[in-house]
């Protein structure tokens, strides 16, 4: 009441600018945005995710490309279905995600196995991937078929190696 007794309808609007929130999301939408055309795009790599265990999470149209498994096959299963049944039976797989996971990185060469059964030769980087807690909850793994590099090295060193024994 006012002074003689009087009410007013006094109304208190509260306003918000939200401006800045509302650009940090369009910039936030538009930049996995980018992220996703770059992985789609990406067909001469495979980069797919795991989960902590090896699950499959993701898988590129390159892993499609190099793996020949489509991306329906593949979420879910067992990234060690990848690995030779003899680096299998060796632990590589699980190995190579425990020293990416420790490291934060793991990087090798070696046989990869495509869906039809054909071996390729392959180049692979694991990386840990962390929450915001620094909490471990699966990888990142981009794979190259390197099979004609690795080839070509082979015949160098035999071209090598013969010309050493001819010398002799």
């Amino acid at each position: 009441t006012l002074g003689g007794g009087e009410e007013t309808g006094l109304i208190l609007l509260a306003i918000e600018d939200v401006t800045e929130r509302w650009q940090a999301e369009v910039e936030l939408r538009e930049s996995r945005q980018r992220y996703r055309l770059i992985v789609e795009s990406a067909t001469s790599y495979s980069i797919f995710t795991t989960d902590m265990r090896g699950f499959v999470t993701t898988w590129n149209p390159g892993a499609v490309n190099i793996f020949g498994y489509s991306e329906e096959e593949m979420l879910g299963a067992d990234i060690r279905n990848v690995y030779t049944p003899e680096d299998r039976a060796a632990g590589y797989p699980q190995r190579n995600l425990d020293r990416a996971a420790v490291e934060g990185r793991y990087e090798g060469e070696g046989w990869r196995v495509r869906r039809d059964g054909a071996r390729f030769w392959a180049h692979v980087v694991i990386d840990a991937i962390r929450d915001d807690d620094g909490q471990l909850i699966g990888f990142a793994k981009i794979t190259r078929d390197v099979t004609e590099q690795h080839e070509t090295q082979k015949a160098l060193e035999q071209a090598q190696q013969a010309l050493f024994q001819a010398q002799k």
